[in-house]
């Protein structure tokens, strides 16, 4: 993780990381995307070619999960994706090939940890029932705010 200081907080990324995983995964020939999943697209745990590699994948959402650090843009689709770990597909491996073409469009996203006294706690929430094809589970997810500065 990089950290800046600066008069007003400070920022953190990981920039160097995505960069790094970018090179290391040969996608610097693939073109960019805008959103870390394909809306279009609903992954089912039994769909597809069992990967030859699996340790390949997990390595891959492992690298990913490290990165929601920073990256909480990408923290809904990697948590989906972790959920085939135990059997990964070869469409599993092209979602998250599909996260790494959505960091190559901005790999600099930063949190900035603002240095403002403000006690103000906010948490916002959603959910969507019955998310997942294969399990009808929910998912859920909130991030919580001190002042402008995010904690969870």
């Amino acid at each position: 993780m990089e950290v800046l200081y600066k008069d007003d907080g400070l920022i953190i990324s990981q920039r160097k990381f995505v960069l790094d995983m970018l090179k290391s995964y040969k996608v610097a020939s693939i073109s960019s995307c805008t959103s870390p999943l394909d809306p279009t697209v609903k992954l089912y745990a039994k769909e597809g070619d069992p990967l030859s590699e699996p340790l390949f994948y997990r390595k891959l959402i492992g690298k990913l999960n490290f990165l929601t650090n920073t990256r909480m843009d990408i923290s809904y689709s990697v948590q989906h994706l972790s959920q085939f770990m135990q059997d990964p597909r070869e469409p599993h491996l092209q979602a998250a090939f599909h996260i790494l073409r959505y960091l190559k469009a901005d790999p600099t996203p930063k949190i900035f940890m603002s240095k403002e006294q403000s006690n103000d706690v906010k948490a916002y929430c959603d959910s969507d029932w019955a998310a997942y094809p294969d399990t009808k589970k929910s998912v859920s997810g909130y991030i919580v705010l001190l002042g402008n500065s995010p904690l969870s």
